[in-house]
């Protein structure tokens, strides 16, 4: 028997940002289920005749009320996901929102609580979870690799936060927080998804630059960490460190690295991205005498060039089934989809445990956190 066709899934985008232009329209120009059919933003008619879609709205609302959509993706400011991905789930609409969440783990609850009701088909995008270097990382160490893992140290430096002049990542009541919310939280979830459950965190945030006021007449505002040092404590026993800075400035062509170390006591295993060229997975198992690569093995790139890092980012976001291509299908199919909403709560709750600590100088287990 010929399998019926799956339904199209009609796609609304809030936000008309460059990353709504570099990741989630040219994730939607080829898939065979989904199409971006409105943008709503201050720049989404520019967006809409580049990617030809046919509907712009100057209003998220007028998009959410317009019913042209069944599924919409939230790339606004962070300030700005809470309100409209409840104002989307109350007329029954799938969502992609991007992380954090929300400003804080009572919102992020909020909209995991509302997309369980609604019954509707969530995701959070953890973008660095479908890297190939990341996806192996998780292979070796759910094969037992590590044996028993002993700890983790992730890194995360670009130098994007050096530049002093006003942007609202770092204005704390738009933003939630700075560079935990915005890049700490990519390699938290990593963690959370590679070592388990995440019990209790201690964290040093740094203010380390100082910034522009917020407009012309100098209004003053909260400054959000440019430096984040969290320290975790995972149900397994194991202890973890993440170092996300936006004030490293690296001499690479994209002015960032990610380096990530893993230790258990049956193993060794490092992993280094440059964005440029290198994505290299190495290790050594107890009792080798030296580091060797690991090659990534081919059904992991399943097909993505890898010439350079760019290439692969690209070929795994806008031709594999990853992230809003993954979303859209688990849509038309009718099936759940991860990481959803409650894992972004859940890395929330991390991220306001760490906001938690760094003001109280203690450790702050994260079931404190309600």
């Amino acid at each position: 028997m010929t399998a019926l066709p799956l339904p199209p899934v009609r796609v609304g985008i809030l936000g008309s940002s460059w990353w709504a232009d570099s990741m989630y329209l040219p994730a939607l120009a080829n898939h065979a289920n989904g199409r971006a059919v409105a943008v709503a933003g201050r720049d989404a008619a520019a967006l809409a005749e580049r990617w030809n879609v046919p509907h712009t709205f100057g209003r998220y609302e007028d998009l959410l009320e317009s019913g042209l959509v069944d599924a919409v993706i939230i790339a606004t400011r962070n300030d700005l996901h809470c309100p409209q991905a409840l104002a989307a789930l109350d007329r029954g609409l799938h969502v992609l929102c991007e992380k954090p969440l929300g400003l804080t783990y009572a919102e992020a609850a909020r909209m995991s609580d509302r997309a369980a009701s609604a019954g509707t088909i969530c995701m959070t995008p953890f973008t660095y979870r479908y890297m190939p270097v990341n996806r192996y990382l998780k292979r070796l160490v759910d094969e037992g690799f590590l044996g028993r893992p002993f700890h983790l140290n992730f890194r995360y430096f670009t130098g994007f936060g050096q530049a002093g002049g006003y942007n609202w990542r770092f204005d704390e009541g738009i933003s939630g927080s700075g560079a935990l919310g915005d890049i700490a939280s990519h390699f938290l979830y990593l963690a959370w998804w590679v070592f388990g459950d995440i019990t209790a965190v201690n964290a040093e945030l740094g203010r380390l630059v100082e910034r522009a006021p917020r407009n012309a007449a100098g209004e003053p505002y909260v400054q959000a960490d440019d430096n984040a040092m969290v320290m975790l404590q995972f149900a397994n026993g194991a202890q973890g460190l993440i170092h996300a800075s936006t004030v490293a400035r690296e001499a690479t062509p994209f002015g960032q690295i990610h380096e990530l170390d893993l230790h258990g006591d049956g193993g060794t295993l490092h992993a280094r991205v440059d964005w440029a060229s290198e994505q290299r997975v190495y290790g050594a198992r107890a009792g080798d005498n030296a580091l060797h690569d690991l090659p990534i093995p081919d059904d992991i790139w399943n097909g993505a060039r890898h010439d350079t890092v760019h290439n692969t980012y690209r070929d795994v976001f806008r031709t594999q089934e990853t992230m809003t291509r993954q979303w859209v299908s688990a849509i038309a199919r009718g099936e759940p989809v991860r990481p959803d909403f409650a894992d972004g709560a859940t890395i929330q709750r991390v991220m306001d445990a760490a906001k938690l600590s760094h003001a109280t100088r203690r450790w702050v287990a994260v079931d404190e956190i309600g």
